[in-house]
Protein backbone atom coordinates (compact mmCIF):
# COMPACT_ATOMS: atom_id res chain seq x y z
CA UNK A 1 0.00 0.00 0.00
CA UNK A 2 1.30 3.45 -0.89
CA UNK A 3 1.89 5.99 1.87
CA UNK A 4 -1.08 8.34 1.86
CA UNK A 5 0.03 10.38 4.87
CA UNK A 6 3.67 11.37 5.21
CA UNK A 7 5.89 13.22 7.67
CA UNK A 8 5.31 16.97 7.45
CA UNK A 9 1.70 16.73 6.22
CA UNK A 10 -1.02 18.87 7.82
CA UNK A 11 -3.80 16.64 9.17
CA UNK A 12 -7.12 17.00 10.98
CA UNK A 13 -8.17 14.58 13.75
CA UNK A 14 -11.54 12.93 12.99
CA UNK A 15 -12.11 10.84 16.13
CA UNK A 16 -11.10 10.66 19.77
CA UNK A 17 -10.61 13.19 22.54
CA UNK A 18 -8.81 15.63 20.20
CA UNK A 19 -11.45 15.58 17.43
CA UNK A 20 -11.23 18.68 15.25
CA UNK A 21 -7.62 19.44 16.20
CA UNK A 22 -5.14 20.21 13.43
CA UNK A 23 -1.42 19.53 13.47
CA UNK A 24 1.66 18.49 11.56
CA UNK A 25 2.74 14.85 11.29
CA UNK A 26 5.96 14.40 13.28
CA UNK A 27 6.57 10.71 12.58
CA UNK A 28 4.95 7.79 10.77
CA UNK A 29 4.96 4.12 11.85
CA UNK A 30 3.73 2.26 8.74
CA UNK A 31 4.02 -1.25 10.22
CA UNK A 32 1.66 -0.33 13.09
CA UNK A 33 -0.55 2.03 10.99
CA UNK A 34 0.07 4.82 13.52
CA UNK A 35 1.30 8.42 13.33
CA UNK A 36 2.42 11.09 15.81
CA UNK A 37 0.87 14.54 15.34
CA UNK A 38 2.35 17.68 16.95
CA UNK A 39 0.11 18.96 19.77
CA UNK A 40 -2.38 16.07 19.56
CA UNK A 41 -2.95 13.16 21.99
CA UNK A 42 -0.74 14.63 24.72
CA UNK A 43 0.13 12.35 27.64
CA UNK A 44 1.94 12.94 30.91
CA UNK A 45 5.00 10.81 31.59
CA UNK A 46 7.01 10.50 34.79
CA UNK A 47 10.66 10.86 33.79
CA UNK A 48 13.57 9.84 35.98
CA UNK A 49 16.41 12.34 36.22
CA UNK A 50 19.46 11.63 34.06
CA UNK A 51 22.80 13.42 33.70
CA UNK A 52 21.53 15.61 30.87
CA UNK A 53 17.75 15.76 31.52
CA UNK A 54 15.83 16.98 34.56
CA UNK A 55 13.40 14.56 36.17
CA UNK A 56 9.70 15.19 36.72
CA UNK A 57 6.43 14.97 34.86
CA UNK A 58 6.81 15.77 31.17
CA UNK A 59 4.16 16.12 28.47
CA UNK A 60 4.64 14.43 25.10
CA UNK A 61 2.65 13.32 22.07
CA UNK A 62 1.48 9.71 21.87
CA UNK A 63 0.74 7.98 18.58
CA UNK A 64 -2.73 7.98 17.04
CA UNK A 65 -4.17 5.47 14.57
CA UNK A 66 -3.97 6.62 10.95
CA UNK A 67 -7.68 5.93 10.41
CA UNK A 68 -8.54 8.65 12.95
CA UNK A 69 -6.95 11.44 10.90
CA UNK A 70 -7.55 12.92 7.45
CA UNK A 71 -5.29 15.03 5.31
CA UNK A 72 -6.07 18.76 5.23
CA UNK A 73 -7.10 19.97 1.76
CA UNK A 74 -4.57 22.61 0.61
CA UNK A 75 -7.24 24.81 -1.01
CA UNK A 76 -10.23 24.58 1.37
CA UNK A 77 -8.61 23.57 4.66
CA UNK A 78 -11.20 20.82 5.21
CA UNK A 79 -10.50 17.08 5.67
CA UNK A 80 -10.09 15.13 2.44
CA UNK A 81 -9.23 11.67 1.22
CA UNK A 82 -6.07 11.04 -0.78
CA UNK A 83 -5.83 9.76 -4.33
CA UNK A 84 -2.97 9.22 -6.74
CA UNK A 85 -2.38 10.48 -10.26
CA UNK A 86 0.55 9.97 -12.59
CA UNK A 87 1.79 13.22 -14.18
CA UNK A 88 4.93 13.43 -16.32
CA UNK A 89 5.89 9.89 -15.31
CA UNK A 90 5.77 10.71 -11.59
CA UNK A 91 3.18 9.51 -9.09
CA UNK A 92 1.58 12.43 -7.25
CA UNK A 93 -0.85 12.58 -4.33
CA UNK A 94 -4.03 14.53 -4.98
CA UNK A 95 -6.86 15.69 -2.69
CA UNK A 96 -10.05 13.87 -3.64
CA UNK A 97 -12.27 16.82 -2.64
CA UNK A 98 -10.63 19.50 -4.80
CA UNK A 99 -8.36 17.52 -7.12
CA UNK A 100 -5.41 19.70 -6.12
CA UNK A 101 -1.90 18.21 -5.93
CA UNK A 102 -0.55 17.80 -2.38
CA UNK A 103 3.00 18.98 -1.73
CA UNK A 104 5.46 16.50 -0.37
Amino acid sequence: MAAKIKKGDKVIVLAGKDRGAEGEVVSVMPTEDRIVVRGVNLIKKHQKQTQKDQGGIISLEASIHVSNVALRDPSTGKPTRVGFKIEDGKKKRIAKASGEVIDG
